[in-house]
């Protein structure tokens, strides 16, 4: 048994101690009186679901890491965020259908008297007509002379593009002109002052739509960068799908790209094999020197390669990798319902080759997406990440409109049809699309959601047994999530999961802790996707709430159960206080659960305690056998300083003290963030 006292004001700790070890603890300044035992049982254990942790996507300009939390695509965190892509709007789109139509946020390079830039539908891509015209009216000789750099066009990507020296950058365009061209494809300053890489696509005959590609190789940093397309020579030019990717990105090949280099070549390649491993290993058949040209002989190996699969930005992914989630809920919630049904995200309209994706307008977040990231790239991230896919379809309802229950079996369809485009057999109808795409393998996704928030709208409960009927005859054993709470009463439909969302105040998420203590165990289970400290009483990422989403977090793990958690610009990231809470309960994940109680009058202290068993030895020996580990996760959200002993029980006669570590998140003040000045605050 041990004692100790803590230092900070409110704080989380997570204790990592050896067989029968001292745990430590922290807690605030004042009272020195409160004392609290915690008592943990070592012969009392409940097993924890693989499913605790993961993560939801809503394409957005946040991360949430929150059994089943998810949220991306909102304030660009799909486009602009962990999808590579530099270019914003990039096949000229986002301004409708319509032309002339805005083409922002591309802008001018030139005034009036030596350039005239305009939208058409001449496009090659029957699903992507817009296309940029440009009308050079100046040249490098006679009266009308271009400016130094000559005119054209430039954009700025999402925050600016982060270009960083010795880093190569892959920019496809597609072009036709009506006579020869010489194109500068640039890497610039915000101001166009200065040059960070540059070449030229000379042709004497694009009179046919062309795709052009160039590796730029930075020779300057600029976190506040832009792509430009220039032109010193008179004429008329079109473009369109224009897309700059780094090269540095974290991107995994399919088995079936693994399986042919190694059967052909006798490489030595495992799933895990990353971009930049496959340069090194593939260096004496490829030249991957930027601005060099790939050898005709290793052109199909380069197509192998790289012509498909998912980009993503190393260091965001990284982020969410030491996580550890054990699940990626995508493509999102509101992103999935859409403001307006036609403006929900589609999955049949975000697959194949990036330059036929149509693209939508998400109305709920109010900005146009390419859908670069589509359903085949999210299916590859939890692959990659290692997760389990959990699936959010629509289920013919958005925030405004809805599809009478007679009238949705083509969304049922859409969603079968999904399904077997994740997990049909090559040669399905659906499935050969995704082999075709580079994955012949089906993807292991066994987790849908039938829409999101949607229960109290007329048509969900209707529409929702349509799904569930189609689902569980074509595919037994996926689970399925229904939108509807039943933690306070029971369902009225069948489900194997219900979403619980909560969005509240610190104060109040802590006080939820116990939520889940007298729910039913029996089917449906809770899958707890959405919970962030919203209220005005925590700011916008600050400790208070971190410790809050800690409290709450404890009680789900008790139960067995499963705001922005990462921040990013064009060139910075960091992780709020939640974030490193998330990291402290990564292992949760298919650890076991030890009997733990505190003996205290303080309401605001909540503790748990993890291990690991070794299922090889009899029960009665197998604790605390991963290393000799136990973990102990202890939240005070108090103002004043607890002493806390620990006591552990149940142990074997052998057990021996190992020693012990302490890992705090804390500050001096609670309602301290993190931030690009300083992210570990």
């Amino acid at each position: 048994m041990s004692s100790c006292k803590a230092s900070c004001s409110v704080l989380l700790a997570c204790f990592i101690v050896g067989l029968c070890s001292v745990c430590q603890c922290s807690a605030a300044e004042v009272d020195a009186n409160q004392t609290a035992n915690l008592i943990i049982n070592g012969s009392s254990t409940r097993p924890i679901p693989e499913t605790l942790f993961g993560i939801f996507f809503e394409v957005s300009f946040l991360l949430s890491i929150q059994e089943f939390d998810s949220r991306l695509e909102i304030n660009h965190a799909g486009a602009g965020g962990i999808w590579a892509e530099l270019v914003n709007n990039r096949g000229f789109e986002a301004g409708g259908q319509n032309t002339p139509s805005n083409i922002a946020p591309w802008s001018l390079i030139g005034d009036q008297s030596s350039l005239i830039v305009s939208t058409d539908r001449s496009s090659c891509f029957e699903r992507n007509k817009v296309a940029l015209r440009m009308d050079v009216l100046c040249d490098s000789t006679g009266g009308n002379i271009c400016p130094a750099g000559g005119v054209g066009i430039y954009n700025p990507g999402f925050w600016g593009m982060n270009i960083e020296q010795g880093k190569a950058y892959k920019v496809v365009l597609y072009v036709r002109s009506l006579g020869s061209i010489n194109v500068s494809v640039s890497l610039t300053s915000s101001d166009g002052s200065q040059i960070l890489a540059s070449a030229n696509i000379v042709d004497s005959d694009v009179s046919n739509w062309t795709k052009a590609e160039v590796l730029l190789e930075a020779k300057g940093t600029n976190p506040n960068s832009r792509l430009q397309l220039t032109t010193s020579r008179k004429g008329v030019i079109w473009f369109d799908q224009v897309s700059a990717m780094p090269l540095d990105t974290y991107k995994r090949m399919s088995m079936s790209r693994i399986w042919d280099l190694n059967s052909n070549l006798g490489i030595n390649l495992k799933l895990e094999t990353t971009l930049q491993k496959l340069e090194t290993i593939l260096s004496g058949y490829i030249d991957f020197m930027p601005g060099s040209k790939i050898p005709i002989a290793s052109q199909y190996l380069y197509d192998l390669c790289f012509a498909t699969g998912a980009w993503f930005p190393n260091e965001l992914i990284e982020m969410i990798d030491d996580i550890k989630p054990q699940f990626v809920r995508f493509p999102g919630g509101c992103f999935v319902e859409g403001e307006w049904l036609r403006n929900a995200f589609r999955w049949k309209e975000s697959i194949g080759p990036w330059e036929e994706r149509p693209g939508h307008f998400g109305d709920v977040w109010m900005y146009w997406t390419d859908d670069g990231l589509g359903y085949f790239e999210f299916l590859q991230l939890t692959e990659d990440l290692g997760a389990r896919p959990i699936w959010v379809f629509n289920n013919g309802i958005s925030h405004q409109d809805q599809v009478d229950t007679t009238a949705v079996s083509p969304f049922v369809q859409e969603a079968l049809d999904g399904l077997e485009f994740a997990r049909g057999d090559s040669n399905s109808k659906w499935g050969s699309v995704r082999a075709a795409m580079g994955h012949p393998e089906p993807f292991d996704l066994k987790y849908v959601a039938v829409g999101n928030e949607d229960c109290g709208k007329k048509n969900y409960r209707g529409n929702y047994i349509k799904f569930y009927n189609a689902i569980r005859s074509a595919y037994p054993d996926i689970k399925i999530i229904s939108n509807c709470d039943g933690s306070s009463r029971s369902l009225d439909h069948p489900a194997d999961y219900y979403d619980y969302h909560v969005y509240t105040s610190a104060s109040n998420l802590f006080s939820m802790t116990h939520k889940f203590d007298c729910t039913s165990r029996s089917c449906p289970k809770a899958s707890v996707s959405n919970y962030a400290v919203t209220g005005k009483d925590a700011g916008t990422g600050s400790l208070l709430a971190a410790l809050a989403e800690a409290g709450f977090l404890i009680g789900l793990k008790r139960n067995r159960w499963n705001p922005d958690a990462i921040v990013f610009n064009s060139s910075k990231h960091y992780g709020t206080p939640s974030y490193w809470v998330q990291k402290f309960f990564r292992e949760s994940s298919g650890a076991t659960l030890l009997d733990a109680k505190l003996q205290t009058n303080s309401s605001t202290l909540v503790a748990s305690a993890i291990t690991w068993q070794n299922s090889n030895l009899p029960e009665n020996k197998a604790k605390f056998l991963l290393s000799g580990k136990c973990i102990f996760q202890i939240v005070n959200f108090g103002n004043s300083k607890v002493n806390l002993k620990v006591s552990i029980d149940g142990l074997g006669l052998s057990s021996r003290l190992s020693g012990s570590t302490k890992t705090v998140v804390t500050s001096s003040n609670v309602m301290d963030e993190n931030s690009f000045v300083d992210p570990k605050k």
